[in-house]
């Protein structure tokens, strides 16, 4: 199955598609709720936030331009702005500290969301993986054990370690693609 690219969905969304608004935010709705949390530290604000966020962008407040960056750099943005008003709205600060950077985005900022999304996507894929699988994955990525440490820590010979590995890794991978649609 191809993916569409989010830039394709958007300008579908912008000519009235609602089936690519909806894949959009299906996509991104829990990144941009932890993303807004982070400012507000409120469940409520957050969900308020992401409202905003997505009647904006559908009823074409805000327009995204591909030469000025990623789609999902730009929905953050859209989205830190958005937080920041709310809180302004509530008279309340911001919990996290935010930095301005010629104007833009801060993007250690967005690279720390999306990493620890990802991370929990991963981990939730891990936890779907048969225990034998899961106990691979383990080794190798979280504790950081070579294939020989591990062929010795289970006894097992070096080639089948190597083959149950990539087995986990190939079972892994498809669970994450599984998600991601």
């Amino acid at each position: 199955m191809h993916t569409q690219s989010d830039e394709s969905l958007y300008h579908q969304m912008r000519g009235g598609d609602e089936q690519a608004l909806e894949t959009l935010y299906d996509k991104y709705e829990r990144l941009l709720f932890s993303f807004a949390h982070r400012f507000t530290n409120n469940d409520r604000l957050s969900e308020e936030v992401i409202q905003e966020v997505w009647m904006k962008i559908w009823n074409g407040r805000v327009d995204f331009n591909t030469e000025k960056g990623k789609f999902s750099s730009w929905v953050l943005t859209i989205t830190r702005n958005a937080a920041l008003d709310c809180l302004r709205r509530e008279k309340r600060q911001p919990t996290i500290e935010i930095e301005e950077r010629d104007g833009g985005f801060d993007e250690p900022v967005e690279r720390t969301v999306v990493e620890r999304e990802t991370a929990s996507e991963v981990r939730e894929a891990v936890q779907a993986l048969k225990p034998e699988q899961q106990e691979l994955i383990e080794l190798v990525y979280f504790k950081g054990l070579t294939q020989q440490q591990i062929s010795d820590q289970l006894e097992l010979p070096l080639g089948t370690v190597k083959t149950r590995i990539r087995s986990a890794i190939q079972a892994l991978r498809k669970l994450l693609e599984g998600r991601a649609r």
